[in-house]
């Protein structure tokens, strides 16, 4: 009898659960379509709950855009730690900037439909900023060590690059576009080959280049 209670007791925690990643995989969905149904009715409509389980486990809109940007941003860094192991470096990189498109179409659509601002709280732009600083940085030293990315470039300024395309981008199908600017990007950062073999660009940027990887190196020690 006591075993059946205690597992009783523990199905509406399973149901609970399941519930909250049916809400934030939705919510997720919702917002990153954005437009004029981006709204937590539709969120829970796509779920499956009532609008009162929505606001069970999420109290207020903010909660919610908050739930959901740091399942995002904690999905990133785990995708970071499985691409560390891809066969090529670059595309390993390529793809994490990549699936960071996602991410910002995520958070654009929550800003736009709960009418928060574009970075959230400052702590939470703090925490999100150093979990997808470190892990683009390791993908990215990854592909600096094997002579195949330049080494003049910081994770900040990967990002910043990223978010920069992203949000001067507004029309329909503005995801599709960034891809492709994003590709062009990634392409141009490959070390260049000649004629006469390899050739990489730190070499055309002589000691600049190299004054700029310890820097980099530095400012990265420093933040954590």
């Amino acid at each position: 009898m006591a075993g059946q209670s205690a597992a009783t007791l523990r199905r509406p925690r399973a149901d609970a659960v399941r519930n909250r990643e049916r809400v934030l995989e939705s919510a997720k969905a919702v917002f990153s379509a954005g437009g004029p149904d981006a709204s937590l009715e539709a969120v829970a409509r796509r779920a499956g709950v009532g609008i009162g389980t929505l606001y069970r486990h999420f109290p207020t809109r903010e909660a919610l855009f908050e739930a959901v940007y740091r399942r995002e941003v904690q999905q990133l860094s785990e995708l970071a730690e499985a691409l560390k192991t891809e066969a090529d470096p670059v595309e390993a990189l390529r793809r994490w900037l990549r699936s960071n498109v996602e991410f910002v179409a995520t958070k654009k659509g929550m800003s736009a439909a709960l009418a928060l601002a574009v970075h959230g709280t400052s702590e939470l732009t703090v925490f999100s900023f150093d979990r997808l600083t470190k892990a683009v940085g390791a993908l990215l030293d990854r592909a600096v060590a094997a002579g195949l990315i330049r080494s003049d470039i910081s994770p900040e300024d990967l990002l910043r690059a990223l978010v920069g395309m992203c949000y001067l981008h507004d029309q329909p199908g503005w995801q599709n576009s960034v891809l492709r600017l994003l590709d062009v990007f990634v392409d141009g950062l490959c070390v260049q080959t000649g004629g006469g073999g390899a050739t990489t660009l730190d070499s055309r940027h002589g000691s600049a280049a190299a004054s700029e990887k310890p820097r980099r190196q530095r400012s990265r020690k420093s933040q954590e």
